[in-house]
């Protein structure tokens, strides 16, 4: 069977913590296939917080590597789930 991993990232203190997380996904680069960020900014108005789902297909371990990275972070919020596909 095979399975999908999504990782979906909640930023409370986006515009903080945007810089460190874009350096971990830069360096888990090569393991995430689609990234999609959200945040409700309107012109020169940012929300200071964000939502980044991934999806990932490295291995289990990098997978969980990248999850516990994020999560290290202040304002950071972690889920990492695995969807089964027939």
């Amino acid at each position: 069977m095979m399975k999908k991993a999504i990782l979906i990232v909640q930023l409370n203190t986006r515009t903080v913590s945007a810089v460190n997380v874009q350096k971990i996904l830069t360096q888990y680069g090569c393991i995430i296939k689609t990234r999609l960020g959200i945040h409700d900014g309107v012109l020169n108005v940012c929300s200071d917080h964000g939502l980044v789902i991934l999806e990932i297909v490295g291995s289990k371990k990098e997978n969980n590597g990248l999850a516990k990275k994020l999560g290290a972070l202040k304002g950071i919020k972690v889920k990492l789930v695995e969807l089964p596909f027939n």
